[in-house]
Formats: C-alpha cells, structure tokens, sequence
C-alpha cells in the first residue's frame, strides 16, 4: 500500500521530499536527485526533520528498510512512501533512460549524416567535393586541422570532411580543433554539446585572445582573426598537421570581392586555399569555397540544429539570441547583394565569376608577388588594333 515505483514518485506533481536512508557515505557517492541523507538507523532522533504536511517518498538499497519506516510512521500520520526495489531500481531506471538517450542520439546523428548525402547532395556535398578537386585542395598523405569555432559553417564542414572520409578515398587524417579563446560558459558548452551529438571528437585548446584584444579600441576585430588563425597554425603544426581547414563558404567569397572594391579601393578575392607566410610548410583550404550560406542554414534547420551566431567577447549575448553582424560593413554588402540578386538571379556568380576572368590587357594596374605593374609599362611596345 505504501510502495511505489520510480515512476509513480516522478509522476507525482505534488510537492514532496525524498530522503535516502542509506549511509551517508553511499549518499555522499551518489543519490536520486534532490534526495536528503537520514540514515535508517537514526531516523526516529530526527523526525522533526520530516514534514506532515506533504508526502515523503524513502529510498533505501533494496526497498526493505524503508518498507518497514513506511509502514511504522504512516500509523503517525506522516504520508510516507516506500520506494519499491530501492536504490537499485533507480539505477536500473537510469541506466535504461541512459541506454535510450544514447540509442535516439545515436539516431540523430545518422540521421543528420544522411542528409548530408541524401536530401542535400546536390547543393552542399557536391559542392563540398567540387571544389576539393577543382581547387586540389587535398593529396595524398595530408594531415588536416578541421578549425570549428562552434558556428553551423564549420559544423556542417566538420561532417562533411567525416563523410568524406567514409565514403571518399581515405587517403588522408583530420584533427577536429577547437580553440577557446575565452569563450563564456554558454559558448563553450554549446560547441561541447554540438560535437556530442554530431559525434565529432573535438580537440580543445586554450588561448587568451579575448583578455590580449579587449583594449585594442573599437575596433579590435583584425588583430583577434589575425591572432586566432596564428594561433590554429601553431597548435595543428604542433600536432603534425600541414593544412587547417577554415569554413568560409560562397556568400563570405562573393561579399569580400565587393568588400575589396568598394570600401577598399581594390580587386581581390577570399582564395580557395594559401600558403602560409608564417608557418613554413603549413597551408589554408576553403572546402566550402562553393556551397551557399543558404543551403547551410537550410541543412542546419531541416535537422533543427542550433550554433553559436556569434562567439565575440563584445557580442555574446548573440549565441542565445541569434545576433547578426548589423551595422558592420559586410552586413551593407550582403544587403547590397540581396537586393541586386531580388533583380537578377545572376548577379551573385557574376561577382564570383569576375575574379576568374580578369582581362589584363583591359586593367589600369594590377599588382603581383607585392610588385605593380603598370597599362603604360609596355604601352608603347605593344601595337594597338
């Protein structure tokens, strides 16, 4: 009469007490969450301590001792319930809710790795190969540091490097780094979550780039990627890497061109992939180089994933409220390119386009390898039609 399950004390919505009357040292090492410690034995010197007012649920190892204070106290008054099995049953229970979190985790994840190949082959995995072997950005015997800084496009390239490996020719290995360059604690456990339930065994690093750049003045954004990616460079070299592996993806392409020319004063683009000046022997690839930021908040949406919108110091609070880059320079230039692709569906590969198909006998200047060159240096020796 007085017995009752886990379950049935989980289902009751009353408000109630549970007291684990083992010893205090089995209490100390674990115990049913929120239970208070009486020990069996010294019960009755510390009634006073057990209300009348709410029902009391007692745990002991197996059920029998708190059978037995059930039934001498409940002829008190007290509304008390013995939990049927003890402890015991709620480690059975545990352990079978534990079994089945990680059965539907486990199912999750499979289930975000065949949409990848599945339902977005065509925009993301596709795109993902092209431009590895358009652009050569992996050969044989490459060791890669895959960077992720907790968003969906170094998420989604994280898997995708997992299935390149498991459906592709496995001729190379991959590290997934994460460096914490002072993340707050929501950051950092969202990046942990995410790698848990994605299965990508992350390798964290420590860094105080946050702390150096906090008092760089208002704009303190280039020396912290300048200081982060030296920082990636050093820690992959360190664990025999000779690529890192970044997620810009098309959108970062296309807007740093117009960036170039419009608030710098110059032609240039985000390359699929650099040597470094720095680090010898160590090189950068873009393996999201073609995929559209769109088909990426696609995928993370259809598989109800959530990342950092962004980690900076000064715009925490965007992770929880998904913040935007509004008011920054390239937050102008997406607009500017979603308003002309609203009139031409073209203008965006256009933009991507016009880097590969300068046509140097029709530009002013260029410059190469840090020399200008200049239309009138062979001007006069070149006949004009």
């Amino acid at each position: 009469m007085y017995r009752k399950s886990i379950e049935e004390l989980e289902q009751d919505q009353r408000e109630k007490l549970v007291i684990d009357v083992r010893k205090p040292e089995d209490y100390e090492k674990e115990t049913y969450p929120g239970a208070k410690n009486i020990y069996w034995e010294e019960f009755d010197t510390h009634l006073d301590e057990v209300p009348k007012d709410r029902p009391v649920y007692l745990i002991c190892y197996s059920g029998e001792r708190s059978d037995e204070l059930a039934e001498e106290l409940n002829a008190d008054g007290y509304d008390l319930y013995s939990i049927d099995g003890g402890y015991r049953s709620y480690l059975r229970v545990k352990i079978q809710r534990l079994m089945q979190q990680e059965d539907e985790s486990r199912q999750r994840c499979q289930d975000i790795e065949r949409s990848i190949v599945k339902k977005f082959r065509k925009p993301i995995w596709r795109q993902f190969t092209k431009a590895i072997n358009e652009y050569e950005l992996i050969q044989d015997g490459d060791k890669i540091a895959v960077c992720i800084s907790g968003g969906k496009d170094s998420m989604l390239m994280a898997k995708l490097f997992q299935e390149l490996e498991r459906h592709g020719k496995k001729n190379f290995e991959v590290v997934f780094l994460v460096m914490n360059p002072g993340y707050n604690e929501i950051n950092y456990q969202t990046i942990c979550d995410n790698a848990k339930l994605m299965n990508v065994p992350i390798t964290v690093f420590k860094s105080e780039i946050f702390d150096i750049v906090a008092d760089e003045g208002d704009s303190p954004c280039y020396l912290c990627a300048r200081m982060r990616r030296g920082h990636l460079y050093s820690r992959a070299k360190e664990l025999g890497c000779n690529k890192i592996a970044l997620g810009h993806h098309f959108d970062d392409v296309i807007e740093t061109i117009l960036m170039g020319m419009l608030y710098g004063g110059q032609m240039q683009t985000m390359m699929p992939k650099l040597h470094s000046t720095n680090f010898e022997g160590m090189e950068l690839i873009r393996p999201l180089y073609l995929v559209r930021e769109d088909d990426i908040i696609h995928w993370m949406n259809y598989n109800q994933l959530h990342f950092i919108q962004c980690a900076c110091r000064f715009t925490e609070h965007c992770a929880t409220c998904g913040g935007t880059e509004k008011g920054s320079k390239r937050a102008e230039i997406k607009e500017l390119i979603r308003t002309l692709a609203a009139a031409n569906p073209v203008i965006e590969k256009n933009i991507f386009r016009s880097v590969e198909n300068v046509n140097l006998n029709t530009v002013i200047a260029y410059k190469q390898d840090g020399q200008k060159h200049h239309f009138l240096d062979a001007y006069d020796k070149t006949e004009m039609e």
